[in-house]
């Protein structure tokens, strides 16, 4: 029997297939590329950027590994938190994600801790304060910014959300996911409702049921 692990980071996609005594069998690894000629600050990458480098990878370590596919019993996915993937209603991306390292939304994240009462306030009610690498400035930037791409907004999902999502279908974010989103209450283990609200009233109807890593 075997177990596949992925990363799935900024540059690249990285795959293990290891048995249960820990040896590797097989690796797999398929770069990604940013986005080109965005405003200063920018950083974003195509959401299908992640799933090509997942299937080339993957199956550069199966041709490694050299087993059968079908005694593969475990497959877990690590991959990058704080970005924002923006979700119709159907599942597909409206936009590029943007990713943990995109600085363009400076103005957003002062304008959601304003709302909340400043950032002693905010570390108060959630546990965390906000950075600007939070998922929550990306969500009002595109509200504010992109204003018809916002208007399509079904689901908020982060990269590595997406991934699970895009294997299973179901769409959730784990709770140590979440605690970078800027949205959830970190020691409730809750989303924030004050904190949505200062995004969007109808936000928390878009945001995915929290859960354990399973």
């Amino acid at each position: 029997m075997y177990a596949i692990g992925v990363d799935s980071g900024t540059q690249g996609t990285k795959i293990l297939i290891v048995d249960f005594d820990g040896k590797v069998h097989g690796r797999g690894h398929h770069p990604h590329r940013l986005i080109s000629g965005l405003e200063p600050g920018a950083s974003e990458q195509d959401p299908k950027t992640w799933m090509d480098a997942l299937k080339k990878a993957l199956k550069e370590a199966l041709k490694n590994a050299k087993i059968n596919p079908s005694k593969v019993v475990s497959f877990g996915v690590s991959g990058q938190q704080h970005g924002f993937v923006p979700l119709k209603k159907n599942g597909t991306p409206i936009r590029p994600s943007k990713l943990w390292n995109d600085t363009s939304t400076v103005e957003e994240t002062k304008i959601i801790i304003k709302k909340m009462g400043g950032h002693r306030s905010y570390i108060k009610k959630l546990g965390i304060s906000l950075a600007v690498g939070y998922t929550a400035s990306k969500i009002l930037w595109l509200k504010r910014k992109e204003p018809d791409n916002y208007s399509q907004l079904s689901t908020v999902l982060l990269p590595h959300n997406y991934i699970n999502f895009y294997l299973t279908g179901k769409r959730h974010m784990e709770y140590g996911d979440a605690s970078g989103t800027g949205l959830m209450d970190i020691r409730k283990q809750q989303w924030h409702k004050e904190a949505i609200r200062a995004i969007d009233p109808e936000l928390e109807e878009k945001l995915p049921q929290l859960s354990h890593p399973s």
